[in-house]
């Protein structure tokens, strides 16, 4: 058997070639059964999501618009196609981005804390990305998620030179990561307290983490981002797997380490940063998704990725739905929502690592 293979046990785990490319994957068996159940978890909150609201639809002509199969209705078409279905595929797109991305994120530094918000990357995006909407309001909203990973990776690298002594250590890591949150935040504390008023209130409404009011325009600028990185971070999940045993081993087992490092690095960053450009500093997402597939599927991430991916599109999907529902007619921002589990998750996870 391979030694990169997750188990001595083969019968615990598919074997996935494509024989046309040097591509397999290990999947473990429990992995078909999680993802059925997730998704149809996924199809009921977005039927629910799009459904329900001040102007309720029955689920099944919600469902029959979906499908192009009702149109005689031209409310439903219009509640359904324009107002709420672009909003739950946005919520569904930046979860999985900030899913993965946070995967990405504690798998390379081998810190089960990080994430990209808990570091200062988001904050970082946040940072880019509110300084455009106020320096530069006419620009297309194409040019927040470039602005976003810009941000995002210079809080990165910053971050990884400050934390560095000889190695990294997860303590220090989240220590400089928070000390940078802060920094961004007073910074951009600071340009939405001398932008031009309009400006203003639209980054605060897009800084409190919300996918309200979000277009197909919204869609079509996120999916080539998660499209593209997050097919990136599938195909290495075997570079994933070595570099979490560490770099010595990742190097015997053949891993190009920087050049595996770097590409991977810069998947998350770009999957981050678009999450952030598109919905606000939506917290807590990238660091729970992986910890809750890790329960479900195991450690390898040829298993973890997908499922950590789909964990991350419900969690914000039904974040979406509570906010929207919960104190109807008022209108909380989802990233609240998450914000509530997230930060209690946190702490636990600080006990439970010492």
């Amino acid at each position: 058997m391979n030694q990169n293979s997750p188990s001595s046990n083969s019968s615990n785990w598919y074997i996935l070639r494509l024989h046309r490319l040097p591509i397999s994957f290990w999947v473990d068996r429990r992995v078909p059964v999680v993802i059925l159940g997730l998704g149809l978890c996924i199809i009921a909150t977005v039927l629910i999501s799009i459904s329900q609201g001040e102007y309720a639809i029955p689920i099944l002509d919600t469902a029959k618009v979906i499908l192009g199969l009702e149109t005689s209705n031209p409310d439903y078409v219009f509640v359904v196609n324009t107002l709420r279905l672009p909003r739950t595929i946005t919520a569904c797109l930046v979860g999985m981005a900030l899913a993965i991305a946070g995967t990405i994120t504690q798998s390379i530094t081998r810190n089960p804390l990080a994430a990209p918000g808990i570091i200062g990357v988001n904050a970082g995006a946040s940072l880019a990305a509110v300084s455009v909407i106020i320096l530069f309001p006419s620009l297309p909203v194409a040019v927040l998620p470039i602005a976003a990973f810009g941000g995002a990776a210079i809080v990165a690298v910053a971050i990884y030179l400050l934390a560095w002594d000889g190695g990294t250590s997860p303590v220090r890591l989240v220590l400089v990561g928070i000390g940078f949150s802060f920094v961004a935040g007073a910074l951009t504390n600071l340009m939405t307290t001398f932008g031009n008023i309009n400006s203003v209130s639209q980054a605060l409404v897009w800084l409190a983490g919300s996918v309200y009011g979000r277009s197909w325009a919204q869609v079509y600028a996120m999916l080539p981002w998660l499209v593209v990185f997050g097919l990136i971070a599938l195909l290495m999940t075997r570079e994933l797997n070595n570099l979490h045993l560490g770099d010595d081993m990742a190097i015997g087992l053949g891993s190009r380490l920087e050049v595996h490092r770097g590409l991977l690095l810069l998947s998350g960053l770009a999957l981050a940063g678009s999450a952030v450009a598109t919905a606000g500093n939506i917290g807590f997402v990238g660091l729970m998704a992986p910890h809750l597939a890790r329960r479900l599927v195991g450690a390898s991430h040829q298993s973890l990725l997908p499922i950590a991916a789909l964990l991350g599109c419900l969690l914000v999907a039904v974040a979406d739905l509570l906010a929207r529902l919960a104190f109807a007619p008022i209108e909380l921002p989802c990233g609240i929502i998450t914000a509530a589990v997230g930060a209690p998750y946190f702490v636990y996870l600080l006990i439970w690592s010492r």
